[in-house]
């Protein structure tokens, strides 16, 4: 049996690669052909995913959402770079201790795309999930040489903090994008402004409070209107399209620069060979942290399984939360590693490591699959996983 591994991460547990390498050494011991391809969709990750892809890695030193700095690196395989936030200003990046939504900065991922441009690709991909700021992307901006100014002329601070204080966006001693294509990879598809925005939505997973979640409303509309005064005269339109407020807002700043925004999902898949992959595989197990309805609405395991018919496909998940209905939107099997353990998987790597492995092994065994591989029809029914 041929088997194509194609995960996105396990968030917080095991990256696209472990969670593929897990599973395949589990195939492995039931005698299955297996080949991996860590996947992402425009979150925490994607660099990862294109590095195992074969990109090379190029060091940078760049500043975290709190203003300390750290080397990470960038994905680059000449023609296409790839930039994150999450390795460079996100989340994941943040020291221990409470969140300051006001003071996050997208400012080191702002530093990332320079060195990405000293690279000259042809295509710059900007991978938006796992930030930690809300500053509508003007860290970012200011990184690349924008200045922000206020009613009298004075220079702003580019923090969310000070959105309410920008009056004017003064851009002509900002670094040059050229011919260089810009491309938003973001599984985000919330506008910046609105009850669905940047702020509403995920200013609270980055530590904003309610009057909080208001202040960075309020500074984002102006941070618009700035834009829109400085001659920017698509701002108001692309504050409210689908993917602006992705990264609290910097995929907004970025259509700014004349980016274009697509599917994080479909756009990896495609730049990573998915479907020459998976023209070879009698089976296709993909897979994420958790399953649930965000799953079903670009998310990479639906954008697989829209592909992949009639090949069988498994997710393999930390967690089900769609239950039996999951079997409805296009996967044969579904299996949640949580369901295998009374322990909390989330917080335990070294055991969810060892239950993919078991989950694999099990499916390299199972008789449904096997049949297949033979050449034989896909027969509906639970596994024994």
């Amino acid at each position: 049996m041929r088997v194509l591994i194609a995960p996105d991460k396990f968030k917080g547990s095991l990256t696209a690669t472990e969670v593929a390498d897990h599973l395949a050494h589990g195939l492995a011991e039931a005698g299955a052909h297996t080949r991996t391809l860590p996947l992402a969709d425009g979150g925490d990750g994607s660099v990862a995913a294109a590095l195992a892809a074969g990109f090379r890695p190029v060091p940078v030193t760049v500043h975290g959402a709190t203003g300390e700095q750290h080397d990470t690196v960038i994905a680059c395989d000449g023609d296409v770079a790839i930039v994150e936030v999450a390795n460079t200003c996100g989340l994941a990046a943040l020291p221990a201790g409470p969140r300051d939504a006001l003071a996050a900065s997208s400012y080191g991922f702002g530093e990332a795309i320079r060195a990405a441009l000293r690279l000259s690709p042809e295509r710059l991909v900007l991978a938006l999930g796992g930030s930690a700021s809300t500053d509508g992307g003007i860290g970012m901006l200011a990184a690349l040489g924008y200045r922000f100014l206020d009613p009298a002329g004075r220079l702003v601070t580019p923090t969310a903090r000070h959105l309410d204080r920008i009056h004017r966006v003064d851009g002509d001693h900002a670094v040059g994008i050229g011919d260089i294509e810009l491309v938003v990879a973001s599984d985000v598809t919330s506008p910046l402004l609105g009850s669905t925005g940047a702020a509403t939505v995920f200013g609270p997973q980055k530590g904003a409070d309610a009057a909080q979640v208001a202040a960075l409303e309020a500074g984002l509309t102006t941070l618009v209107d700035a834009f829109a005064r400085s001659g920017y005269h698509g701002a108001a339109t692309a504050a409210l399209a689908p993917g602006s407020g992705a990264a609290g807002g910097i995929g907004f700043a970025a259509t700014m620069l004349a980016a274009t925004v697509v599917s994080g999902a479909d756009y990896f898949l495609d730049l990573l060979d998915f479907d020459r992959h998976a023209a070879h595989a009698d089976l296709i197990i993909t897979g994420e942290g958790r399953l649930d309805e965000q799953t079903l609405h670009g998310k990479l395991p639906a954008a697989v399984a829209a592909r992949v018919t009639p090949t069988p496909l498994i997710a393999v998940v930390g967690r089900n939360d769609l239950g039996s209905a999951a079997t409805a939107n296009g996967f044969a099997d579904v299996i949640a590693v949580g369901d295998l353990s009374t322990a909390d998987t989330t917080a335990d790597p070294l055991l969810t490591a060892h239950l993919l492995r078991r989950i694999g092994t099990r499916i390299g065994r199972d008789q449904r699959f096997l049949g297949v591989a033979a050449g034989g029809r896909f027969a509906p029914g639970r596994s024994d996983a």
